[in-house]
Parts: structure tokens; C-alpha cells; sequence
């Protein structure tokens, strides 16, 4: 994580010192261990997931105006939303660059289709709060491209890093995409 811009190198600290239970990593770990072992590709793959985590709590720091994350102040609150911002990009960044540095483009399908619908996700949450027209099945939708979203591409990771085939891979995902009617279609 270390950079050439010491307030970076401050920040991502800070983001070290104040990181939470880790739980979507072990989601790729355990999901690996079903299909067979935890090796290297496995550990890029949680790190990948650490780091878009970790980014998109920082954006939605921001967009939320929240000052506080996991009792201690967010990173807007230290540095305010333009340091935010920048350093959720390259969390993201970080998270794409290890990937394409050791060729994981498998992995780097996930994590991109992933970011895409959290994005419309926390975009579609925006949008419905300000017309105040949400439905049951609109919250349930936004509650599963926000965090369902990533929790399947934590299986899925877990399940490609053991080069499972693309059926294995997909039912993973399904596993990790459950929400309150069972299985996705």
C-alpha cells in the first residue's frame, strides 16, 4: 500500500489501523477451501475484495456525509471529501492493478461487474430517498447490488482462484447472492 505521497501512506494507515472484522475476505477463503486449496491467487483475490470494500466505505462516507465509521472518524472527516475521494480511487486502483498484474483477468471480471452494480445500487438508493417512492422489492433490490453484490463475488473469487469451471464459479456466486426468496434467477 505504500505510495510515493506521504499523505497517502498517512491515510492508508490510518485505514489499516481502523479496518473491521475482515469478514468478506474469509468469504473467499472458505469458498476456496470448498473447491480445493488457499493459494496465492486466492489471497490476491481477498485482497482484491479488501480493498473495494474498504473504497466503496470511504465513497459512501462522502456521498452519505457520515463522519464517523466504526467509532472512530472517517477518512472525509480527517481529510475531507477531496482526500476521501482520491484515496477511494486508488484503493480501487490497487484492487484492478492486482489483478492485471499477475494476469487474473477472471478475477478482474468479477470485481468490475461487481463495482458496476454497487455503484447503481447506492445510486438507485439516492434516487429513491429523494422521490420517497420505494417499494419492498426496490429496498431488497438496492440491499442486494449494495451488499449481496460483493458477497458473491467473494464466493465466486474463492471458487476461481481454484480455476473452478464457469458453472462451479457461477453457482458460488449464487451462493453468496441468497437474499430473502433463496437463489437469485
Amino acid at each position: 500500500m505504500q505510495s510515493k505521497v506521504p499523505l497517502l501512506d498517512k491515510v492508508t494507515r490510518f485505514i489499516v489501523t481502523t479496518k473491521g472484522k475482515q469478514m468478506r475476505p474469509m468469504f473467499v477463503f472458505l469458498c476456496a477451501k470448498l473447491i480445493g486449496d488457499v493459494n496465492e491467487k486466492t489471497y490476491r483475490g481477498a485482497s482484491m475484495i479488501e480493498l473495494i470494500h474498504t473504497a466503496t466505505l470511504v465513497h459512501d462516507d462522502v456521498v452519505d456525509e457520515s463522519f464517523k465509521r466504526r467509532n472512530f472518524f472517517s477518512i472525509n472527516a480527517l481529510w475531507k471529501n477531496k482526500i476521501a475521494v482520491l484515496v477511494g480511487d486508488f484503493l480501487l486502483s490497487k484492487a484492478v492493478l492486482l489483478s492485471t498484474d499477475h494476469k487474473d483477468y477472471d478475477l478482474l471480471a468479477v470485481i468490475s461487474r461487481t463495482i458496476r452494480e454497487m455503484s447503481e445500487g447506492e445510486l438507485l438508493q439516492l434516487e429513491k430517498a429523494r422521490k420517497l417512492d420505494i417499494t419492498e422489492d426496490v429496498y431488497y433490490e438496492i440491499i442486494r447490488q449494495k451488499t449481496a453484490t460483493l458477497i458473491a463475488a467473494c464466493c465466486e473469487i474463492g471458487a476461481l482462484s481454484n480455476d473452478a469451471d464457469e458453472a462451479l464459479a457461477k453457482k458460488m456466486m449464487e451462493f453468496g447472492n441468497l437474499h430473502r426468496n433463496g437463489f437469485s434467477d
